[in-house]
């Protein structure tokens, strides 16, 4: 293939990958790589270090191989050319390990009888780095951590916390803890056949088996495992066909004595699109919440990252990067990355001016995210009343209208539980958030005057 082919084709995989991870992701990761060539199926692209590989391999594989295969076509096979030696230019060839999808098919024997597929022996999917010993604690995750070290100590069928549903925003750490229980079951009672899958994967899976007939293989694999673990059950919301089957299978298991977890972005009672027979059995037993990381719990979770990757940093610079990104375990872990990223490709050391650069491109987005207490602070300020007030047990009518629309719009801009919500408005039950909303709503609805006013608070929060 000539020059200009390969590198056209590479282009428009960058096309496609920038649309599905965000800028900043994007600059760091793929602006680096460099196509090298394209020959007998196999394209080589070369990356800056050891690290780059190894990042790449790890967190986005699944991504690469989808495009690829999307634009390149479906027998295309990735190598790495990884720079090891930057003033000597001396590179070394790597092979894309790639990742398995959970379940394997045998190839149905030429020329037998309809008989269904089987499936291969089992790939539990489990991350051995996302474990226990590195899932810090903290007041945000302290009764999660402790239900998932019950679970994955206990015999299987022999915990209270069966379903153990963990939910919470996108980075408070579900999914890390998630790997770490079906690891220690799988270290405790290594006879177990322990399954990590996400929500998405299990969707995939279940519409191949309808479309191959092969529905009742697929349901005999699940129906064999004895801890199911399942990530972000909310993609099941809409979709009827997979959580029918879901029903029988989680129904099967339980009664059976084997062990759920399952994970979820928010408070499974504010999920919609999902089975009322479904969403009760998710509630069966220990719902637990995963909140932001503290302060502290940060600097635990910056400086075990820091250990974990060779780097040497001092306390101002920890300090400086727990202080400012406050929000998702994800996004530290992915500032320590980013700064490695840049000290490799720039050739210099991570210093504070480097690392409020790197930090700044996260602190973008996050000065727009909309908080309960910027809320309450914007909506008092609006109508001139005292936060203390809308905290306090009074019920003055014009007090009241304000907590109530404090908790209207924190369940509308935030994915926090109504329980959550009330607690930080006032010390209120999930029933006083639900009735505030529906109040809020109706006014809202009849309310022309009242429109305007929460339309101008809202143009307030978003910052127009």
């Amino acid at each position: 293939m000539k020059d200009r082919d390969y590198k056209y084709l590479w282009g428009n995989c960058l096309d496609v990958i920038k649309d599905n991870i965000p800028e900043t992701t994007f600059n760091t990761w793929f602006l680096p790589i460099t196509p090298i060539k394209y020959e007998e199926n196999i394209l080589v692209l070369q990356v800056p270090s050891q690290f780059f590989y190894e990042y790449l391999e790890e967190k986005f594989i699944d991504l690469l191989q989808k495009t690829l295969c999307r634009i390149i076509g479906p027998n295309v096979k990735l190598m790495y050319r990884v720079v090891v030696e930057n003033t000597t230019h001396t590179t070394v060839d790597l092979d894309s390990v790639g990742k398995s999808n959970g379940i394997e098919k045998k190839r149905p024997v030429k020329n037998a009888n309809k008989s269904p597929q089987v499936f291969s022996d089992l790939d539990s999917q489990l991350r051995p780095n996302y474990n226990f010993d590195n899932f810090f604690e903290g007041k945000s995750n302290k009764l999660a951590r402790t239900a998932g070290i019950s679970v994955a100590d206990s015999p299987l069928g022999s915990t209270p916390f069966n379903p153990l549903l963990l939910f919470g925003q996108s980075g408070t750490g579900k999914t890390h803890l998630v790997h770490a229980i079906g690891s220690r079951i799988k270290e405790k009672q290594p006879g177990n056949r322990v399954l990590y899958i996400s929500a998405y994967l299990f969707q995939v899976q279940y519409t191949d088996a309808v479309r191959n007939n092969t529905v009742n293989d697929f349901i005999n694999f699940y129906q064999s495992i004895d801890a199911l673990i399942i990530d972000d059950v909310q993609e099941f919301a809409g979709k009827t066909g997979t959580q029918n089957t879901f029903f029988h299978i989680f129904n099967h298991l339980h009664q059976c004595g084997k062990q759920l977890v399952l994970t979820c972005d928010r408070d499974p009672g504010l999920l919609q699109g999902l089975e009322e027979r479904l969403l009760t059995r998710f509630k069966w037993r220990l719902t637990a919440e995963l909140e932001k990381p503290d302060l502290e719990l940060r600097k635990l979770i910056l400086k075990n990252k820091v250990r974990q990757e060779g780097v040497k940093l001092p306390d101002s610079i920890i300090d400086y990067i727990s202080e400012h990104v406050t929000d998702s375990v994800r996004d530290l872990e992915g500032i320590i990355v980013s700064l490695m990223a840049h000290s490799v490709i720039n050739g210099k050391e991570i210093d504070m001016e480097l690392t409020e650069k790197v930090v700044g491109m996260f602190i973008k987005i996050e000065k727009k995210e909309i908080t309960v207490e910027r809320i309450k602070e914007t909506v008092c300020n609006f109508f001139s009343v005292s936060q203390e007030l809308i905290d306090s047990k009074t019920r003055k009518r014009e007090i009241v209208q304000v907590r109530q629309i404090s908790m209207y719009l924190s369940k509308k801009h935030t994915n926090l539980s109504l329980s959550r919500i009330g607690c930080m408005v006032g010390n209120k039950d999930h029933a006083t958030v639900l009735h505030a909303c529906n109040v809020v709503e109706g006014l809202i609805e009849v309310d022309h005057s009242f429109r305007s006013k929460i339309e101008n608070i809202e143009r307030i929060l978003q910052g127009k």
